[in-house]
């Protein structure tokens, strides 16, 4: 899973270290958080085929899923992209979805995401009831074994990691995403009582794009404003590019983590797709 997609140097950066993720480690499904791709802010159905193209299997989107209004036709028809599953009734798109792996042997892997609601400033639900409604809409083994793997895409650590004590033993995965900076917590949380499974988390993903930043956007600006006050414009950084995410093992048997590793690649602007 790797975290936000900061503009295009994010999508470059993403396109050009798949591959690199693909040997190194294996996956059976690489996920990604896209909502950041659009300059920032949003995704555009022609960014979404790129990344579909790239090799990401799946793509959430969190705060700024709406962005975009013409990325309202993917949500609706496309099976590997959603938005927070807390939004009000009637928004475009849905809070969960299927992942299958190309092993056709390998069980689907089941993704949803919601927005926290602790300084976010939107009209979402409350996250801890929309998860637990979601869980209930998916269809389960008969051993109830699925891998289930949810993001919490909110401003606080302390939600996140509420959210990971609510779903332990619950699920396969929690992870944060949002603030754009890595978190050291990596970690199988301690056995839930008569659970069946342990449950892998995360606070916070980071993200992909350039990193001589603040959370993605060039310095200059975010300084001058916090300095001064004056409004600037945040543009999106594209110096020292890198990505950030975490590899799971999951006993696909069981749907019981077994192992999160975090890990930080760095892409070179010398090499395609940058060149290009």
């Amino acid at each position: 899973m790797l975290g936000d997609i900061v503009g295009a140097c994010g999508r470059q950066s993403v396109a050009q270290l798949v591959p690199q993720i693909h040997e190194q480690y294996k996956p059976d499904v690489v996920l990604a958080n896209a909502e950041n791709t659009a300059n920032g802010s949003g995704l555009t159905p022609d960014q979404y085929r790129k990344l579909c193209k790239a090799g990401i299997d799946g793509m959430t989107l969190g705060d700024h899923a709406l962005r975009k209004r013409e990325i309202f036709s993917i949500l609706q028809d496309e099976t590997n992209i959603i938005r927070p599953g807390n939004l009000p009734e009637g928004a475009p798109g849905k809070g969960w979805m299927a992942v299958q792996p190309q092993d056709e042997n390998l069980p689907p892997v089941y993704v949803m995401i919601v927005l926290g609601n602790m300084f976010m400033g939107l009209n979402a639900n409350d996250p801890f009831a929309s998860v637990d409604r979601m869980m209930a809409q998916l269809p389960r083994t008969a051993d109830d074994n699925a891998i289930i793997l949810v993001e919490m895409h909110a401003e606080t650590t302390s939600e996140k990691q509420a959210m990971g004590w609510h779903l332990n033993g619950k699920v396969s995965a929690v992870f944060g995403s949002h603030t754009h900076v890595p978190t050291a917590d990596a970690c199988l949380l301690p056995d839930a009582k008569q659970a069946k499974r342990k449950t892998a988390f995360i606070s916070d993903l980071g993200m992909c794009g350039g990193h001589e930043s603040v959370i993605g956007r060039r310095v200059e600006p975010v300084l001058t404003h916090l300095r001064t006050g004056v409004y600037m414009a945040f543009d999106v950084a594209d110096r020292d590019p890198r990505i950030n995410g975490i590899v799971i093992d999951i006993d696909e048997a069981t749907g019981s983590a077994t192992g999160i590793e975090r890990f930080t690649m760095h892409a070179d602007r010398n090499k395609p797709p940058f060149m290009a």
